[in-house]
């Protein structure tokens, strides 16, 4: 089937994932949002369709109504002509009444420089969470000690094995998630709820979106388990990371051996980004990130 082309869009299905990847591998993303298994995860809750426009690809997120947004177009540069068409596009004929580019990259950025066209602003709730993957599948070090006790402790309570994920284990994962969602409370969070529902569409598809996968496996059934992919050449990035929140430190021993074993050709890891919540961002912090991927919100200049 042929794309769609702008101004037609539609939403992002798995049988699109050979058109995505193609232009996403020539750009080399560094943010997480550019990938597809991202964007097909998380398609229904943020209504995210996508087109080409041109030699580009443009995505919008329509679930917000009036606050319909896009993501930073993907093709070469320069991309002010092509930025400038989807803003008022989602002026006009999606009623944005503030259009916006959210989570532009500063690749994107730079490009738009001296543009009077345009406002732009640092979106730190979305600063991706850069770490060496050696850093976090050997936290060595005085700055790691807190997380060797905490997997300490588990191991001195109980017996674990590290596996990979099959038909059967994703049924268990499926079984953990829900649980997890008992304890969380999902069901009155809009924002866990969507989370909900990508878990379970990546765990219906690890085969064709070609995801990595680890679980802890504790008296036979998973305990904790994590999917990921190679978002570019040097760099993991990690989707879901999921663990039974009754037991202390399946969280960092998830990390350290999915790091090990599920991703060894990765010189960095991508942890995401802690969207503003001050608990996440302590998390994430605790772990020494080499560096913040900072992302940026993108508007049309006040006239």
């Amino acid at each position: 089937m042929a794309p769609p082309r702008f101004p037609e869009f539609t939403p992002v299905r798995i049988d699109d994932r050979n058109e995505f990847e193609a232009r996403l591998a020539a750009y080399r993303p560094e943010t997480s949002e550019l990938s597809f298994t991202n964007l097909f995860l998380w398609q229904e809750h943020y209504g995210i369709q996508w087109s080409i426009l041109d030699e580009w690809l443009v995505v919008i997120c329509t679930a917000g109504g009036p606050r319909c947004h896009a993501l930073p177009p993907v093709g070469p540069p320069n991309r002010a002509g092509v930025c400038r068409r989807l803003l008022e596009y989602l002026r006009a004929e999606r009623g944005a009444a503030d259009p916006q580019i959210e989570r532009a990259d500063e690749r994107l950025v730079a490009e738009l420089a001296g543009e009077p066209a345009f406002a732009v602003e640092p979106a730190r709730e979305h600063f991706d969470y850069l770490y060496r993957r050696t850093d976090l599948a050997e936290l060595s070090g005085k700055k790691y000690h807190g997380k060797r006790n905490h997997i300490a402790q588990f191991e001195r309570r109980h017996a674990f094995r590290y596996e990979s994920l099959d038909v059967v284990r994703a049924e268990s994962c499926r079984e953990l998630a829900a649980r997890w969602c008992q304890v969380k409370r999902c069901q009155e969070d809009q924002g866990l709820t969507g989370e909900s529902r990508a878990v379970e569409k990546a765990l219906l598809h690890i085969a064709p979106l070609e995801l990595r996968c680890g679980s802890i496996v504790v008296d036979g059934r998973v305990a904790a388990f994590c999917l990921g992919e190679m978002l570019n050449p040097e760099t993991a990035v990690i989707h879901i990371e999921k663990a039974d929140p009754e037991i202390p430190g399946l969280y960092p021993l998830i990390n350290r051996e999915f790091c090990r074993r599920a991703i060894p050709d990765a010189i960095f890891v991508n942890r995401e980004q802690d969207l503003g919540e001050e608990g996440l961002r302590k998390a994430k912090l605790s772990y020494h990130p080499v560096r913040l991927v900072e992302k940026f919100r993108i508007r049309l200049a006040a006239t």
